[in-house]
């Protein structure tokens, strides 16, 4: 399962490695919205709400499906400026049926969702589709996917506040450190992409990526099976501190490929018995199940969602959902007459280093 780049013939010019103050911001964002992701930053998280005001702590929650379970392709910029305002008025270029498209992708859960033509913003029952998926994602995203179906142009520009008075509240502080980082690392990929070529460039983003033996794809190692050119746009990689463990990859069509990657050290693991190993292995080794937390990484799912993203049949899912339950992958919540599984991502995430402790004690 991996997402493939093709870059044959592609000129050497066209493959970038640069900073995003934006793609910085909305790592953070991500962090403040589902910490869980990220226990190495659970202090700054903390800190970071406690000083916030209440309405912009209120602003964040009201359009966080922007940042939360993915990103919204038009925040991972594929040519980064020097600031985040050069960067925002990138975004307030981008046409609204763009904007609005990508934002519903995220506000709505899933990477299979598309929306051609006709358009929501113009075709009713276009509209009442969007607004049905949303609906099953909560309230909140309910809200939200009305807000921007019914006037784009306020939505963009409560955005587009939101994350300037975020630069003020905490990013601006947390930038000047992060930038010296994250140009630390630009100055290696750089050197490497110079003298040895884009073999030791990606060798040196994250065992993740890699160069095909022909040289003519990029290969990103995900739990997906999508393939993109990066022929007319070029291919951007950005670096992030606050972005761990995540390898974001923009590859949506009519959009440049970009992918956003970690420069942090990972933290250290816990250990578990080697029973609850051996069990949480037992679990994965089915490719449908895989499939499954591919999607629950993005965000809690009902059954009936998750079965309709990978063609399944409901009985089917709640099998293999069970089975993920009992190895204590995933917990499940009742919301009024949705059920919604969650991935336990701590333990998920632990489950490599794991392995290697219980072999090695």
């Amino acid at each position: 399962m991996t997402l493939r780049i093709d870059i044959g013939g592609l000129p050497s010019e066209r493959l970038r490695f640069a900073a995003s103050p934006l793609a910085e911001l909305t790592a953070m964002l991500h962090v403040l919205a589902e910490p869980g992701h990220h226990p190495q930053l659970a202090g700054w998280a903390g800190d970071v709400w406690t000083g916030l005001r209440p309405e912009l702590a209120e602003r964040l929650r009201e359009a966080e499906f922007l940042w939360r379970s993915s990103r919204a392709d038009f925040l991972v910029p594929a040519r980064p400026q020097a600031t985040l305002a050069e960067e925002l008025d990138g975004v307030d270029r981008i046409d609204d049926e763009t904007y609005v498209t990508a934002a519903l992708v995220t506000t709505c859960g899933s990477n299979r969702v598309h929306f051609a033509a006709p358009s929501p913003l113009a075709d009713p029952t276009a509209r009442e589709r969007v607004l049905d998926l949303a609906q099953a994602r909560g309230a909140l995203q309910e809200a939200f996917a009305e807000r921007l179906l019914a006037d784009p142009s306020a939505v963009r520009a409560r955005v587009r506040d939101t994350l300037e008075q975020c630069a003020e509240a905490f990013f601006d502080a947390a930038w000047k450190g992060v930038a010296v980082r994250l140009a630390t690392d630009l100055r290696l990929k750089n050197d490497l992409l110079k003298r040895q070529g884009i073999g030791a460039a990606l060798a040196s983003v994250s065992g993740a990526v890699t160069l095909a033996p022909d040289g003519d794809c990029v290969i990103v190692d995900k739990l997906q099976d999508n393939a993109t050119s990066a022929h007319g746009t070029g291919l951007t990689f950005i670096p992030s501190v606050f972005g761990r463990p995540h390898l974001v990859a923009v590859h949506a069509p009519g959009w440049q490929p970009v992918v956003q990657y970690p420069v942090a050290e990972p933290g250290p693991a816990e250990p578990v018995s080697l029973a609850t190993v051996t069990l949480r292995l037992d679990a994965l080794a089915h490719p449908v199940r895989l499939r499954l937390l591919r999607t629950l990484a993005r965000g809690p799912h009902t059954n009936g969602e998750l079965a309709h993203a990978w063609e399944l049949s409901p009985p089917e899912v709640s099998r293999h959902l069970a089975v993920l339950r009992r190895a204590g992958l995933l917990t499940a919540r009742r919301h009024g007459r949705y059920v919604r599984y969650t991935l336990n991502l701590p333990d998920l995430t632990a489950l490599g280093s794991d392995l290697l402790a219980a072999v090695l004690r």
